[in-house]
């Protein structure tokens, strides 16, 4: 089979040349070039012209008034908490981005979802690129779908994956790995940047041309990153993120983009012998159970997509050397420190020699600043070795100045707390319910010094 001749462009002059080289020979830029196709003009149909993927025809201009909008069609998953990341189904013609740690769970997941979809009466299709077509069975029965019927393809062609998804026409196709495709247009390896942009592309526009939802699984880097060029994120509908520890039972999946719905929303799962469930109440995975109140213990109630979650905050603070340490797991570490120096200003409370540690219980990834007031209370409980009450939250953000910011649909926060029996909560001024909510005591402060008054109260 012939191919198309390469060239070499260069990203900063656009300059070409025949081989690779670690500087362009045009603008003297170092590590620019990147692999692209050299067509000959009658040729120029490989992204799709005269074949069912064609997408660049013209096509006739409309007004944005005269184009009719409709609520996208969406298939229930059959995994409660995955339809709840995607926004509620997985969307005809959409594309979904799943990254993860290796033996987080992605290929149990996204099988255990197709064998419902099947289950449905929706057509389905697996290609596994990393793996045979027996190795696939073998999980299958581990995860007891022995009687499965989801179609499976051993393959890493692109363009014999394409011709695939054209016959059988599934209406979800999962492609794991996006890094182990390869098109025969390339002469570069799997996984290249090329490739798995070129064979990225191409799935995204056959999805967009026949409505078959595509779901690709990659590759993370050390980082944690997505492998591979940014621009596949930008390619595609939905990106979700696998996270949490291998070594433990519990598995997060977050939506880092999504067209179709909610940013940031997560779905919790439990990884048992027969795959991954969901959890129904992921509050109380997070939450330690301690049998008292214990110094150094605040309970925070968060925001994650469109779900409140109580997530435990835990600080000791404990005597340091000439250079004290200050660690955060779960919390921005840049943000501790801030932290650290409005309580000193602004509260009279110093740890400028104590070592600082700070964890969020659970695994979970706290971003939002209106985990502020929570840590600020676990630091100062911890350093003065007192516990904050029985059944005590708080929540609110803080600012350089002292004061206590509101923080977003504080009143879901609240009427989540209420529902799991807590009784205290201290939360800025701006976010006091207009109406008081039953069994929940409420302290609205305006400053930091003004918070720290009202737990020495309630102590």
């Amino acid at each position: 089979m012939s191919r198309d001749k390469t060239l070499f462009t260069c990203a900063e002059c656009g300059g070409t040349t025949p081989k690779w080289l670690g500087q362009c020979p045009h603008c003297r830029a170092w590590n620019t070039l990147t692999e692209a196709l050299a067509e000959p003009a009658a040729a120029r149909n490989r992204y799709g012209q005269g074949t069912s993927h064609a997408l660049n025809a013209a096509q006739p201009v409309t007004p944005l008034s005269a184009i009719e909008a409709s609520d996208v069609a969406r298939a229930a998953s059959g995994i409660d908490e995955l339809d709840r990341v995607l926004g509620g189904g997985i969307v005809e013609g959409g594309v979904v981005l799943m990254g993860g740690d290796p033996g987080i769970g992605k290929s149990t997941l996204l099988l255990q979802a197709l064998d419902a979809l099947q289950h449905a009466g929706l057509p389905t299709l697996y290609v596994t690129g990393e793996e045979s077509g027996a190795q696939v069975a073998l999980r299958s029965r581990r995860l007891g779908l022995e009687h499965s019927q989801v179609q499976v393809l051993a393959e890493t062609q692109l363009e014999k994956i394409l011709a695939t998804v054209e016959a059988v026409q599934p209406a979800v196709a999962v492609i794991d790995s996006i890094q182990t495709i390869y098109s025969d247009q390339l002469a570069s390896a799997p996984g290249s940047v090329a490739q798995v942009r070129e064979c990225a592309a191409h799935l995204t526009r056959a999805a967009k041309s026949t409505g078959v939802a595509m779901v690709l699984v990659g590759h993370v880097t050390k980082e944690g990153a997505l492998a591979g060029p940014r621009v596949l994120e930008h390619m595609v509908d939905t990106v979700l993120y696998f996270e949490g520890d291998t070594h433990s039972n519990f598995r997060l999946v977050r939506a880092i983009k999504n067209r179709f719905g909610a940013v940031n929303e997560i779905g919790v799962f439990a990884m048992t012998e027969r795959g991954l469930r969901g959890v129904s109440n992921p509050s109380a995975i997070f939450l330690s159970q301690h049998s008292e109140p214990v110094p150094g213990s605040c309970v925070l109630v968060t925001l994650e997509g469109t779900r409140p979650l109580l997530v435990e905050i835990q600080a000791l603070v404990d005597g340091g050397g000439p250079s004290p340490r200050r660690l955060s797991v779960g919390l921005e570490r840049d943000r501790l420190a801030m932290l650290l120096a409005v309580l000193h200003r602004h509260a009279g409370v110093a740890c400028a020699d104590q070592d600082v540690f700070v964890n969020a219980v659970g695994g979970v990834r706290i971003s939002e600043p209106a985990a502020d007031l929570a840590v600020m209370l676990a630091i100062t409980s911890s350093l003065r070795s007192r516990a904050l009450p029985k059944g005590f939250i708080a929540f609110g953000e803080v600012g350089l100045a002292g004061e206590v910011r509101p923080a977003p649909r504080g009143q879901e926060r609240l009427r989540e707390a209420a529902k799991l029996g807590f009784t205290v909560a201290v939360i800025p001024k701006a976010n006091a319910p207009r109406q008081p909510i039953e069994g929940l005591e409420i302290h609205a402060v305006e400053r930091i010094e003004e918070a720290m008054s009202v737990v020495r109260g309630l102590g």
